[in-house]
């Protein structure tokens, strides 16, 4: 280790020393998951516990944005549902748009497998849920046990490390992409209500707005969070939820660089110049104004050789992996076990055809859809991959939690009596779809090659 090292390391600042373990865990790929779990604990003690009316305070506090003739009043669950969920989709949007221009569905041959899986993924567990519910006023669940949680699949997927094949982890990261498109499309489509035209057209008015600031060349986000608020809050005056406003947003979030590579190094090694000859061998201060100068320089050539999207995407993660998705677990995920209408019916049409839906649905869906694209030619198996890593992916696909419980508040009003039954379903199959599908991928075979 060179002396430069050891005095780097010697003078780290202590308070970075002592959060370095925080630093770790927020960047192990499945943390984002602990948390969302413990949110959930969270809730459900709260709202089963002697203070359970703060847990419905809670959710109904209202709150107020605006003065005067422009107010906007909400209770805090639609606050979190119909807003902060917005910034979710907003987030899954930037994803969805990197996957189709250099991810996993750039092309049709490379996406066929996972789009094949996902489709058979969303269609078959809505057909369990109906054959369950079908002629009863219960129906209109249909969409609840397509979802798949992508972070918490992954982050089980994550904790078997090598034994998994990256190729598998590839698949069932696209089938979760895949599948929040269909959920998106589902929500705007058939969860949405009371739909007014005109408003929309003032929503996509502020879309248009966005897709000139693209092409024009804006890269500030600040203009595109103007225009993005004012289209949230014409979706959520249309009648078509509000999240689908948030993955409009994405769509026009720019996806290039505004230097090239060889402009962006010529630029960097003359800033470095400077750098180095207005610079010692002491901290930089703020009366050396050419090292500062040179920083800034630095700094802003390396916001124009970023894109925006990748950028804002890996900003927004961690905002939504620790902030949102928690807050919005701790807000759905309480049930009250011994509450009105009698607790949880475990034989009711809805808690069967939830819970039959994540498991069996899910397994059957992506299953047979994976074997009939292959089969007819228009995927390919996967060499590092056997049946068993598409049974072990589709049980894990069957976690529906956060985008589950999100589409359950659209099904149905608040006070419907099968919002409770869902919940524990969603929640009592999520739990079983992540064991099983932990087992059954933890006894297949390693395949030699797989672990690069």
């Amino acid at each position: 280790m060179s002396k430069a090292q050891v005095v780097s390391r010697d003078s780290e600042p202590r308070i970075d020393k002592m959060l370095q373990p925080f630093y770790e865990f927020v960047k192990i790929e499945s943390s984002g998951g602990m948390v969302l779990i413990l949110a959930t604990i969270i809730a459900l003690i709260w709202a089963n516990s002697p203070w359970g009316y703060l847990y419905e305070a809670f959710k109904n506090m209202p709150l107020t944005v605006g003065a005067g003739d422009f107010v906007l009043s909400k209770p805090a669950i639609l606050w979190i549902n119909d807003g902060l969920m917005a910034v979710f989709f907003f987030l899954v949007g930037l994803e969805i748009k990197r996957e189709i221009l250099v991810g996993e569905l750039n092309s049709f041959r490379q996406a066929s497998l996972p789009i094949f899986a996902a489709i058979g993924g969303m269609v078959v567990p809505a057909l369990v849920y109906v054959l369950f519910n079908i002629g009863t006023p219960s129906a209109d669940g249909w969409g609840i046990p397509m979802a798949t949680d992508i972070a918490f699949s992954l982050g089980v997927l994550s904790m078997l490390g090598d034994r998994v094949p990256l190729s598998l982890k590839v698949f069932l990261t696209a089938v979760a992409i895949v599948d929040d498109i269909g959920a998106i499309l589902v929500i705007a489509i058939f969860y949405s209500s009371g739909i007014s035209l005109w408003i929309i057209g003032l929503g996509m008015l502020f879309f248009v707005c966005m897709l000139v600031l693209n092409r024009i060349g804006v890269r500030h986000p600040l203009p595109y969070l103007f225009f993005g608020c004012l289209m949230w809050l014409a979706f959520l005056k249309s009648g078509v939820h509000a999240t689908v406003a948030g993955v409009l947003a994405a769509m026009t979030i720019p996806a290039s660089t505004r230097i090239c590579c060889t402009d962006f190094l010529v630029s960097m090694r003359n800033h470095l110049t400077e750098y180095e000859m207005g610079g010692d061998n002491n901290r930089v201060t703020l009366s050396n104004k050419q090292m500062l100068s040179a920083l800034g320089d630095m700094n802003r050539d390396v916001l124009m050789a970023s894109p925006p999207l990748k950028r804002i995407e890996h900003n927004l993660h961690y905002w939504v992996a620790f902030g949102i998705m928690p807050v919005f677990a701790l807000a759905n995920a309480g049930i009250n076990f011994s509450g009105e209408g009698g607790g949880i019916d475990l034989f009711h049409p809805v808690t069967l055809g939830i819970f039959f839906g994540l498991i069996v649905g899910k397994v059957i869906g992506i299953c047979f859809a994976s074997w009939l694209a292959i089969k007819i030619g228009i995927a390919e198996m996967p060499k590092t991959l056997v049946p068993g890593h598409f049974v072990g992916a589709a049980l894990l696909a069957g976690i529906g939690f956060t985008m589950s419980i999100f589409i359950t508040t659209l099904a149905w009003d608040t006070a419907s009596p099968f919002i409770v039954d869902a919940k524990f379903s969603i929640l009592a199959a999520s739990v079983v779809a992540g064991i099983l599908g932990y087992l059954v991928l933890r006894n297949c075979p390693v395949i030699l090659g797989c672990k690069k």
